[in-house]
Protein backbone atom coordinates (compact mmCIF):
# COMPACT_ATOMS: atom_id res chain seq x y z
CA UNK A 1 0.00 0.00 0.00
CA UNK A 2 1.44 3.37 -0.98
CA UNK A 3 2.49 5.58 1.93
CA UNK A 4 -0.05 8.35 1.35
CA UNK A 5 -2.89 5.90 0.87
CA UNK A 6 -1.88 4.22 4.14
CA UNK A 7 -1.77 7.64 5.82
CA UNK A 8 -5.28 8.46 4.60
CA UNK A 9 -6.46 5.12 5.98
CA UNK A 10 -4.95 5.94 9.38
CA UNK A 11 -6.54 9.42 9.26
CA UNK A 12 -9.89 7.79 8.48
CA UNK A 13 -9.49 5.45 11.47
CA UNK A 14 -8.54 8.41 13.65
CA UNK A 15 -11.45 10.61 12.56
CA UNK A 16 -13.86 7.68 12.89
CA UNK A 17 -12.80 6.99 16.48
CA UNK A 18 -12.87 10.68 17.38
CA UNK A 19 -16.31 11.06 15.80
CA UNK A 20 -17.57 7.85 17.43
CA UNK A 21 -16.73 9.22 20.88
CA UNK A 22 -18.53 12.50 20.22
CA UNK A 23 -15.35 14.38 19.30
CA UNK A 24 -14.43 14.44 22.99
CA UNK A 25 -11.24 12.33 22.93
CA UNK A 26 -7.87 13.96 22.24
CA UNK A 27 -7.52 13.50 18.49
CA UNK A 28 -3.74 13.98 18.53
CA UNK A 29 -3.38 11.04 20.95
CA UNK A 30 -5.61 8.93 18.71
CA UNK A 31 -3.51 9.74 15.64
CA UNK A 32 -0.22 9.13 17.47
CA UNK A 33 -1.46 5.71 18.62
CA UNK A 34 -2.81 4.81 15.16
CA UNK A 35 0.38 5.87 13.37
CA UNK A 36 2.46 3.82 15.80
CA UNK A 37 0.23 0.78 15.50
CA UNK A 38 -0.73 0.77 11.80
CA UNK A 39 2.00 2.81 10.06
CA UNK A 40 5.23 2.57 12.06
CA UNK A 41 8.15 4.22 10.31
CA UNK A 42 6.15 5.80 7.47
CA UNK A 43 8.05 8.15 5.18
CA UNK A 44 5.80 11.19 5.55
CA UNK A 45 4.30 11.48 9.03
CA UNK A 46 4.00 15.24 8.46
CA UNK A 47 1.50 14.50 5.66
CA UNK A 48 -0.74 12.77 8.21
CA UNK A 49 -0.56 15.69 10.61
CA UNK A 50 -1.30 18.20 7.81
CA UNK A 51 -4.42 16.33 6.74
CA UNK A 52 -5.69 15.85 10.27
CA UNK A 53 -5.00 19.46 11.25
CA UNK A 54 -6.63 20.71 8.05
CA UNK A 55 -9.77 18.62 8.48
CA UNK A 56 -10.16 19.73 12.10
CA UNK A 57 -9.47 23.42 11.35
CA UNK A 58 -12.00 23.43 8.50
CA UNK A 59 -14.48 20.96 10.00
CA UNK A 60 -17.39 23.38 10.34
CA UNK A 61 -16.93 24.68 6.79
CA UNK A 62 -16.48 21.16 5.39
CA UNK A 63 -19.65 19.96 7.12
CA UNK A 64 -21.61 22.97 5.83
CA UNK A 65 -20.45 22.26 2.28
CA UNK A 66 -21.40 18.60 2.70
CA UNK A 67 -24.84 19.61 3.92
CA UNK A 68 -25.38 21.79 0.84
CA UNK A 69 -23.96 19.20 -1.57
CA UNK A 70 -26.04 16.33 -0.19
CA UNK A 71 -29.23 18.00 1.13
CA UNK A 72 -31.08 14.67 1.36
CA UNK A 73 -28.42 13.41 3.77
CA UNK A 74 -28.06 15.49 6.95
CA UNK A 75 -24.47 15.27 8.18
CA UNK A 76 -25.45 13.37 11.32
CA UNK A 77 -27.39 10.82 9.23
CA UNK A 78 -24.45 9.95 6.97
CA UNK A 79 -22.67 6.82 8.24
CA UNK A 80 -19.60 7.78 10.31
CA UNK A 81 -17.17 6.08 7.91
CA UNK A 82 -18.74 7.77 4.88
CA UNK A 83 -18.87 11.16 6.62
CA UNK A 84 -15.19 11.01 7.50
CA UNK A 85 -14.14 9.81 4.06
CA UNK A 86 -15.98 12.83 2.66
CA UNK A 87 -14.30 15.13 5.18
CA UNK A 88 -10.84 13.94 4.13
CA UNK A 89 -11.72 14.20 0.44
CA UNK A 90 -13.24 17.65 0.82
CA UNK A 91 -10.31 18.94 2.82
CA UNK A 92 -7.89 17.78 0.13
CA UNK A 93 -10.15 19.03 -2.67
CA UNK A 94 -10.81 22.48 -1.21
CA UNK A 95 -8.00 23.42 1.15
CA UNK A 96 -4.90 21.30 0.53
CA UNK A 97 -2.02 22.32 -1.69
CA UNK A 98 -3.07 21.24 -5.19
CA UNK A 99 0.58 20.92 -6.20
CA UNK A 100 0.89 18.22 -3.55
CA UNK A 101 -2.54 16.63 -4.03
CA UNK A 102 -4.27 17.48 -7.33
CA UNK A 103 -8.10 17.59 -7.11
CA UNK A 104 -8.58 14.41 -9.15
CA UNK A 105 -6.18 12.55 -6.86
CA UNK A 106 -8.15 13.77 -3.82
CA UNK A 107 -11.38 12.44 -5.34
CA UNK A 108 -9.81 9.14 -6.45
CA UNK A 109 -8.26 8.55 -3.02
CA UNK A 110 -11.59 9.23 -1.29
CA UNK A 111 -13.35 6.81 -3.66
CA UNK A 112 -10.71 4.14 -2.91
CA UNK A 113 -11.23 4.62 0.83
CA UNK A 114 -14.96 4.29 0.22
CA UNK A 115 -14.49 1.04 -1.73
CA UNK A 116 -12.32 -0.41 1.01
CA UNK A 117 -14.15 0.75 4.12
CA UNK A 118 -17.64 1.92 3.19
CA UNK A 119 -20.82 0.13 2.37
CA UNK A 120 -21.85 -1.17 -1.05
CA UNK A 121 -22.98 2.26 -2.30
CA UNK A 122 -20.43 4.43 -0.50
CA UNK A 123 -18.00 4.77 -3.41
CA UNK A 124 -20.75 6.04 -5.74
CA UNK A 125 -22.03 8.42 -3.05
CA UNK A 126 -18.53 9.80 -2.32
CA UNK A 127 -17.72 10.11 -6.02
CA UNK A 128 -21.03 11.88 -6.68
CA UNK A 129 -20.69 14.37 -3.83
CA UNK A 130 -17.02 15.19 -4.46
CA UNK A 131 -17.53 15.27 -8.24
CA UNK A 132 -20.40 17.72 -7.89
CA UNK A 133 -18.37 20.01 -5.63
CA UNK A 134 -15.37 19.80 -7.97
CA UNK A 135 -17.51 20.78 -10.97
CA UNK A 136 -18.93 23.73 -8.98
CA UNK A 137 -15.40 24.86 -8.14
CA UNK A 138 -14.42 24.69 -11.81
CA UNK A 139 -17.55 26.58 -12.87
CA UNK A 140 -16.91 29.28 -10.25
CA UNK A 141 -13.30 29.60 -11.37
CA UNK A 142 -14.40 29.89 -15.01
CA UNK A 143 -16.83 32.68 -14.11
CA UNK A 144 -14.16 34.59 -12.18
CA UNK A 145 -11.51 34.25 -14.87
CA UNK A 146 -12.07 36.81 -17.59
CA UNK A 147 -11.46 35.72 -21.12
CA UNK A 148 -7.89 36.23 -22.13
CA UNK A 149 -7.59 39.41 -24.19
CA UNK A 150 -6.99 38.73 -27.81
CA UNK A 151 -3.83 40.15 -29.16
CA UNK A 152 -4.27 42.74 -31.84
CA UNK A 153 -1.99 42.39 -34.80
CA UNK A 154 1.00 44.69 -34.60
CA UNK A 155 1.46 47.23 -37.34
CA UNK A 156 5.01 47.20 -38.56
CA UNK A 157 6.21 50.02 -40.72
CA UNK A 158 8.83 49.13 -43.23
Amino acid sequence: MATRHLIRTVILQTLYEWDFYGQEKDITEILERNLEEFAPGIDEPDFAWRILKGVIEHLREIDEILSRAAPDWPIDKIAAVDRNILRIGLYELLFADHQEVPPRVAINEAVELAKNYGGPNTSRFVNGVLGTIYREIQADAAEKTPDAPSEAPHDHES
